[in-house]
């Protein structure tokens, strides 16, 4: 497995997505601790990250949350944990852990079905600038 860089969490995301991509560039944007790492599911990275985790990409519609060597979280307790991530008043997101995974998920997998239908899709995974270079961990989306 690719070594990743020391005490950084890796979100794997749809490259192709508006609303995962627009995701992305709010995590980036509000991650002042400078704690996430980005890649996209289609890449060859994302492929192999998957397998090693056990997640079949076929079988899940997700935003993976990836903490290497320690958990990987998916669906809304993946979006749950990246928001605590970011801190202040984002963390406030933590609020819905209170509701059952599955009624989280059910509301998760709604959107995640409609989302190409709701906010449209790239033909091809989105090409980080130079600046943000540095956040994802492979070239080749």
């Amino acid at each position: 497995m690719t070594d990743f860089p020391s005490n950084k969490k890796i979100i794997l995301f749809d490259g192709v997505c508006n609303l995962c991509n627009s995701a992305v560039q709010f995590v980036i944007k509000h991650d002042k601790k400078d704690i996430f790492r980005f890649v996209a599911l289609q890449s060859e990275l994302g492929n192999e990250i998957c397998k090693y985790i056990g997640v079949d990409q076929t079988k899940t519609d997700s935003i993976i949350l990836y903490n290497p060597g320690v958990a990987y979280y998916y669906k809304s307790t993946a979006a749950i944990e990246i928001a605590e991530q970011l801190g202040g008043i984002y963390s406030l997101i933590s609020i819905f852990k209170i509701f059952p995974e599955k009624l989280r998920n059910y509301i998760y997998d709604y959107i995640a079905k409609n989302r190409y239908k709701w906010y449209g899709k790239k033909e091809s995974c989105m090409i980080p600038t130079q600046e943000l270079k540095a956040k994802f961990l492979n070239s080749n989306i």
